[in-house]
């Protein structure tokens, strides 16, 4: 069962939500909260899976929500959600850490969708707006340095992974391309996300531009 915790100051919103997990035998709606102070209170007690976690809300936003949650090791996993595809608060929020966007008008089916990949440990982007996303880090890098000791940790097999997955390349397309199993790409990425202290791939090539190894394209 996934627990979902839902995080948005409208409660039109929240009762769609509601409508749609409600509907599903694995997921759980276990809380709802109006802002992201409550979020931060209610994932501390109630130790979701996923957090529905809309961008503008009063008293602390979506954006803080997240960092704070991230800083905190909070096991639960992100989705932000937005009314405008990727405006400015989405970079803040991806960059803080969390783990995907959904638009606000999104298809229920999507939504459930979009929850058991998350849930799962995947990053939910489509791939032009991955592209979208890591061009616009590329051109503000932040604590370049840092990344750059993080990357001297990788093998040269780890760094020929992340350059793949900058590229857009699957676990599946990766072994393909390399003549490896899936298992052994795997057991790469995870240790590559290991060495670089981040939560998905997404958060990985991020690292990978702020520290220039890889550059946008197109």
């Amino acid at each position: 069962m996934i627990r979902v915790l839902v995080a948005d100051d409208q409660a039109l919103v929240r009762s769609g939500f509601r409508m749609i997990l409600e509907g599903q035998p694995d997921l759980d709606l276990v809380g709802e909260a109006e802002d992201g102070l409550q979020a931060l209170e209610s994932a501390r007690e109630l130790d979701p899976d996923v957090i529905l976690m809309d961008i503008r809300m009063p008293n602390l936003d979506g954006v803080e929500a997240t960092r704070r949650l991230v800083d905190a090791n909070t096991r639960a996993r992100i989705l932000v959600l937005t009314t405008f595809d990727l405006d400015e608060y989405v970079y803040a929020a991806i960059r803080a850490g969390a783990n995907g966007f959904l638009l606000k008008d999104v298809q229920p089916a999507d939504l459930v969708a979009a929850i058991r990949v998350v849930a799962a440990g995947n990053a939910l982007f489509a791939p032009t707006a991955t592209q979208r996303l890591l061009e616009r880090f590329a051109a503000h890098p932040v604590e370049a340095a840092a990344a750059g000791r993080s990357l001297d940790e990788l093998t040269e097999r780890e760094r020929e992974i992340l350059r793949l997955i900058a590229n857009g390349l699957s676990n599946a397309e990766l072994a393909a391309h390399l003549h490896l199993s899936e298992t052994t790409v795997k057991t790469h990425v995870s240790s590559m996300l290991r060495k670089l202290g981040v939560r998905d791939r997404v958060q990985a090539v991020i690292a990978a531009y702020d520290a220039g190894l890889v550059h946008p394209t197109g």
